[in-house]
């Protein structure tokens, strides 16, 4: 099993947190999404996802792209380790969650938005760092608020077992923390970040300890 990732990506990082969740052996690939003006971009990488983007899941030839999609595949191949409840309620409540996530709130601060607001509509960096942190601010209220309203809410997201849900929030709060967002409006979503820290298998995704982190 192949995954094309980058160390940085919000996206990626969920998917390296349920491989190793799921205890799956996988290769890493680096796509630098900088260098030589994004090597997500190069023709090679192209055959590969036309989208152009990470992740990209190569499990002998089935290609498979989009985050959620990928984890979706693993939790259906690999169901030993269930990353979703058994009951239909409690699934539903984790994708919603989990889509808080990497639906309304990444794709807003992604990069190939980001590099439109500094490239094509000339936004200074002041700017492009303001909308960033508005969005991220958003989003985390609302994941807040789903999460300290719900007796559901345990240890982690739902329950005390780790679900999709908590494999999308540990990458949102590093890219928050990254960008400077203030976390302390947010103490359910970091008490549930510091429960995840925890554990090896959120440890091993981190960015800083991926083959091509610089």
């Amino acid at each position: 099993m192949k995954l094309y990732t980058y160390f940085r990506s919000s996206a990626a990082y969920r998917v390296r947190i349920a491989l190793n969740l799921k205890r799956i052996a996988y290769q890493a690939e680096p796509v630098h999404l900088l260098r030589n003006g994004g090597e997500q971009l190069s023709d090679a990488y192209r055959a590969v996802n036309p989208a152009m983007l990470v992740p990209t899941l190569d499990d002998q030839g089935q290609v498979i792209s989009q985050s959620l999609a990928i984890i979706e595949y693993l939790e259906e191949t690999h169901p030993e380790t269930p990353l979703l409840p058994a009951d239909p309620a409690g699934r539903a409540r984790v994708r919603a969650l989990a889509l808080t996530v990497a639906a309304d709130t990444h794709p807003l601060g992604n990069l190939r938005v980001l590099k439109h607001l500094k490239g094509e509509m000339g936004v200074s960096e002041e700017a492009k760092l303001g909308w960033q942190q508005y969005w991220l601010r958003t989003g985390l209220t609302a994941l807040e608020a789903l999460l300290a309203q719900d007796p559901r809410t345990g240890r982690y997201c739902h329950g005390d077992t780790p679900t999709i849900a908590d494999c999308c929030l540990v990458p949102q709060v590093f890219g928050a923390q990254r960008f400077g967002v203030d976390m302390a409006p947010y103490p359910t979503v970091m008490r549930i970040h510091a429960a995840c820290g925890e554990l090896p298998a959120f440890q091993q995704a981190h960015p800083a300890q991926q083959p091509d982190a610089e």
